[in-house]
């Protein structure tokens, strides 16, 4: 099983756009990511997202490239101080959450070492983090920042 974790697009500031919408290079950044990960051909159930403004725009782009076989949908405990530990024990089978920090770090520490608390892997707006489980373990497998995509 795998899951794929994605900190959201660059977002407006809030003074600018309450909603916090994407922004030009935030946009930008998601399809080249999208386009690459779609050369990939990741199998995806689903992409879930926080249902807040710029990780609806960021799983929007993600699921035009990627076409999971269960489309691109809304999940609650997806926000950024939500706890991690419902979500990490509701993973089944290969999907794609884009959302927001410290949730996405806390994630990621909590399925890599037991520990949410433990910032095991740097985010990137727009990019995508790969865990993988293999015999019950978690392990990072792989990275793909708007950089790599040549964004």
């Amino acid at each position: 099983m795998q899951v794929y974790l994605v900190q959201h697009g660059q977002a407006q500031p809030k003074d600018i756009d309450p909603s916090r919408s994407l922004t030009e290079r935030g946009r930008r950044e998601t399809e080249r990511v999208a386009a690459l990960a779609a050369q990939m051909n990741l199998d995806l159930r689903q992409i879930r997202h926080s249902g807040k403004t710029r990780a609806e725009g960021t799983a929007a782009i993600l699921g035009a490239a990627l076409s999971p076989a269960e489309g691109v949908t809304a999940a609650p405990g997806l926000a950024p101080l939500d706890d991690v530990r419902p979500v990490a024990e509701g993973l089944a089978g290969d999907v794609m959450l884009v959302g927001h920090m410290p949730f996405m770090a806390r994630l990621a520490g909590l399925l890599l070492t037991g520990d949410p608390g433990r910032a095991v892997i740097k985010f990137r707006n727009s990019g995508i983090v790969c865990l993988a489980r293999e015999d019950g373990r978690w392990q990072a497998a792989w990275i793909l920042t708007p950089e790599m995509a040549g964004a």
